[in-house]
Parts: structure tokens; C-alpha cells; sequence
């Protein structure tokens, strides 16, 4: 084989790997990844290929998956585009890091319940080290159309990613095999169709009556945010809006005011609070609050009843704090201009805020993103809202990315979730993980419609990942242990026919 040649053959990988994400929104071609994965498995496993073509496939799900990353950085965070450049990939390298875990035990490549039980440890891995990215992981790809978000109650995320792999390595197998044919078709259909019947499962059930619910979407551009000179063209905008909902519930975007709290001017505050007054009603505001010290991404209720407060626990590395600030605090102080970067967390543990007879859980921004941390609110509370900003990542799919991952949150809890953004995607969610109504991107304007609480625990409210990741060190376990097995028994036959000669 040429260098030519090789080098073809990874592009090919690479591209390969960036079809995955047209399974994703805002494309939703949820076959494509189990097909992509099929071809995938054929390609490695008939020519013997090495470690570095699953690399090769993992970076280029991971440049065309989180392309946005480099926007961010680059034309708001303010970095040099050679760093931006190099910054972005070396995630996405180090994302496809964990891919090398399709083919890293070669003894087992032909063993689908093995090979989906150490990609799902891999993916489930890549959700905490470092803090944790789990963006794109491929259970998301199948939320909400795929037979297989019957699973999601149940699995979450990652049951849905073992399943994904399996059912494409059972393909492969189906493809190549000459015997076991209709064992492996049934299982694929049962597979898919199990996931069709779970669908119908209701899991949760209304409570209390529900609630007329305003979100509005500022849209104000990233790189205005924060310019000192539009604050008070900012603060007109969301004025404006705030008075034009008359509903019980009206909830403003993640940092929706860029200021720190006690500098909100106090006739400002006045005002909105005597409208929430007016009609009975209250405001839940996302703005930066400082505490004996500590400064806080948080979200702040007023009006009619005692305010309400919730803070961001979960913060976004190099985005809202430096971890190892003595290693990488040159990154801010030459490559990054990003406001806030020394955030402190919330508690652990914090309570719903309650309106009427509606406890709602918060999240904000990225926490979303971590079902298991979603969760500790649940069962007290039976709505969902997330609050964010996602006007960093510009006119991306990075929007519609993280609105498919809220879906699946909701789906995981059996409750509605509502997103408050500041560029869009704002929307309402119902418990099956369907959009029953959103706003345009990049517009200004507001959303509203009644929201009904839900009470009741799916399984994955009462045991978060526990049963999949057992079920995962199951398998690899017991694979090794039958290896092992063999092999020792292999020996014994060998060391007995030797004596008998």
C-alpha cells in the first residue's frame, strides 16, 4: 500500500466518522449512525486495520460534530485563530481517544455484547474525566423519533449507545455469517421493536393544574453582551418583554442582564417587580450574583412570592472557572477575553422553586447535559427548565445539538422541559421528548403556553446509570473470565494429549 494510499484511506475514515453526525440534529437522520457503524465494523475488521483508524474515524465525528467550538473561542472569546484552530482540534483529538475502545482488545472483535459494553464505559468515561464532555454521545442521535428513546427511560443516554453498537455489530455479523442468521435477525428485532412498545409506556402522570408559562428570547448578540455601552439598549429590550407577558410565570434567559446583581439599577428592578405584582404573577431572571465574595451564575425568582434562588453548580472549564489555574492561567491572560471566568458553584444539592402547586427544577446552560446531575431535584420536582446562552457558538448546529439533548433529559424523567435561551432554541418540551412549540432563532420575542407538572419516577430517576454500567462491567468481566477459562482448559487438553502419545 502507497503513503498515498494510506492517506486516502484515513480521509476516507474521517469522513466517515463526520456522517455520524447527520444522525444528530438538526439533521435527525437517526439510521445513518447504526449504517455508518455497520460499514465501520467491516472496514476494520476485514482488513485488519490498526488502532489508528478508529482515531481517524472518532476526530472526524468530532470536527464535524463540535466544529462550533472554534467560534467560541475565536470570535468571542477573542483568541488567535491559530490558537482557536489548535485548541479546537486538540479536543476533538482527545474525544477520539476514546473510540480506540472499538477496536483495542482484537481478541474479542467478533463479540457484540463485549465490544458495545466497553464503547458505553468509554462514552460514560468521557462524561466526568476531566469534568466531563458528553456532547454528541450517540444515544442522542435516536432522540425522539428512533424506536430506541423507549429505551431512555429506562437506560438514559447510555443504554441507548450500547444499543446502537450492538445493533450494528449484529448487522456485521448478519452480513458476514453463515450460520446464526435468524438468531441475529431476531435479536435486532426485538431490539427495535422492544424499544417501539417501551415508547408507550407512560411514566410518569399529571399533577396539580397547570401553568401558563412566558420565555423570552432576547436575542442579543454575543459580541454586545457584555459592551458596556449597549446595557442599556439591553435592558430596554427585556423591559419590553417582561411587560408584554401577563402570565403567572415569566422566565428570562441564563445571564439574561449583564451586570452583576447589585448593579442592576434598583428602579429597574422596581418596576418589574410591581408588574409581576399587577398580575399576580412572578419572574425568574438569570443574572451573575456575588456573595460574600464568591460570584455566582444563577438564577433568581421575583415577584409575587418569597424569591427564589438556584446556582449553577456544574461550570463549563475554561468558560466560567480555570481548572489548574497555576498551569493554565496564561490561557486568560493572553489567548481568552471571557467575562465571569472565576465563577464559584452551587451547592451540591439544591431545592425546586415552587409556583402555585408547580416545583420546578433548574438547570443552566450546559448542566443539562448530565442527566445524572438533573436528577437530585427529581421526584420533588415535576417541570424541568433550562436557561442558557448559546449564542457563543454563532450561527451553528451547536443550538439545535443542545435542544435534542434537553428532549432527552425530558424523555430520561417523564416531565416537560422548558428552555429559556437567549438566541434560540427556545422551546417547550412535553414527557415524550416531542417540541410542542419554539421560537425562531435569532429573533426577539416571547413564548408561552401551559405547563403541566408531572409526578412519578422512571427507572432512571431511582437508579440515574447504575444498571447499564453493571451491566457493562458484567459483560467485559465475564468475557475475560471465559477467555481465561478456555485458555486453561485449552492447556490442559494440550498437556493431557502429550502424555497420552
Amino acid at each position: 500500500m502507497t503513503f498515498l494510499s494510506k492517506q486516502a484511506l484515513n480521509t476516507s475514515f474521517v469522513f466517515l466518522g463526520g456522517l455520524l453526525v447527520l444522525s444528530f440534529a438538526p439533521f435527525n437522520f437517526y439510521l445513518i449512525l447504526p449504517i455508518v457503524f455497520t460499514i465501520f465494523f467491516w472496514l476494520i475488521q476485514k482488513n485488519n486495520l490498526p488502532l489508528k483508524e478508529c482515531l481517524f474515524f472518532g476526530l472526524g465525528f468530532f470536527i464535524f460534530g463540535i466544529y462550533w467550538i472554534y467560534i467560541c473561542l475565536q470570535k468571542f472569546g477573542g483568541m488567535p485563530e491559530i490558537a482557536a484552530l489548535l485548541s479546537t482540534f486538540s479536543l476533538c483529538l482527545f474525544l477520539s481517544l476514546f473510540f480506540l475502545s472499538l477496536s483495542i482488545f482484537p481478541k474479542f472483535k467478533n463479540q457484540p455484547l463485549f465490544i458495545a459494553a466497553i464503547f458505553t464505559l468509554a462514552e460514560w468515561v468521557r462524561s466526568w474525566i476531566f469534568t466531563g464532555f458528553p456532547w454528541l454521545t450517540l444515544g442522542y442521535s435516536q432522540v425522539d423519533s428512533s424506536p430506541l428513546a423507549g429505551y431512555i427511560p429506562i437506560t438514559g443516554i447510555y443504554g441507548v449507545s450500547f444499543l446502537l453498537i450492538l445493533t450494528s455489530h449484529l448487522i456485521f455479523l448478519l452480513l458476514n455469517k453463515t450460520h446464526q442468521r435468524l438468531w441475529i435477525i431476531f435479536l435486532i428485532i426485538t431490539i427495535w421493536g422492544g424499544g417501539y412498545f417501551l415508547k408507550k409506556i407512560e411514566w410518569s402522570e399529571p399533577n396539580g393544574e397547570p401553568i401558563e408559562v412566558t420565555l423570552l428570547q432576547g436575542n442579543v448578540k454575543q459580541d454586545e453582551k457584555w459592551d458596556q455601552t449597549k446595557i442599556k439598549k439591553i435592558l430596554n429590550k427585556y423591559e419590553s418583554l417582561i411587560f408584554k407577558s401577563n402570565s403567572p410565570l415569566t422566565v428570562l434567559p441564563e445571564t439574561s442582564i449583564p451586570l452583576l446583581l447589585e448593579y442592576i439599577p434598583l428602579n429597574y428592578l422596581r418596576k418589574i417587580k410591581g408588574h409581576m405584582k399587577k398580575i399576580d404573577g412572578n419572574l425568574i431572571l438569570g443574572a451573575i450574583e456575588r456573595d460574600d465574595g464568591d460570584i455566582y451564575n444563577s438564577a433568581i425568582s421575583f415577584g409575587v412570592d418569597e424569591s427564589q434562588k438556584y446556582r449553577k453548580y456544574h461550570l463549563v472549564p475554561f468558560g466560567e472557572y480555570v481548572p489548574l489555574r497555576s498551569i493554565f492561567s496564561f490561557v486568560y491572560e493572553d489567548l481568552l477575553n471571557m467575562p465571569f471566568n472565576d465563577l464559584s458553584r452551587g451547592k451540591r444539592k439544591q431545592l425546586p422553586m415552587k409556583f402555585n402547586q408547580q416545583k420546578i427544577a433548574i438547570n443552566i446552560c450546559y448542566e443539562d447535559v448530565f442527566g445524572n446531575e438533573v436528577i437530585r431535584q427529581l421526584p420533588r420536582a415535576n417541570i424541568l427548565l433550562n436557561m442558557s446562552n448559546d449564542a457563543w457558538y454563532g450561527h451553528s448546529i451547536a443550538a439545535e445539538q443542545h435542544l435534542q439533548i434537553s428532549q432527552a433529559r425530558a424523555i430520561e424523567t417523564g416531565r416537560m422541559m422548558l428552555r429559556a435561551t437567549n438566541t434560540g432554541v427556545t422551546a417547550f418540551i412535553n414527557e415524550k421528548g416531542k417540541v410542542t412549540n419554539k421560537l425562531p432563532q435569532f429573533q426577539s420575542g416571547s413564548l408561552t403556553q401551559n405547563v403541566q407538572g408531572f409526578i412519578g419516577s422512571t427507572p432512571f430517576i431511582k437508579y440515574s446509570h447504575f444498571p447499564i454500567l453493571i451491566l457493562c462491567f458484567l459483560i467485559i468481566s465475564f468475557t475475560f473470565l471465559r477467555e481465561k477459562l478456555i485458555s486453561k482448559f485449552l492447556a490442559v487438553i494440550k498437556k493431557q494429549s502429550k502424555i497420552y502419545r
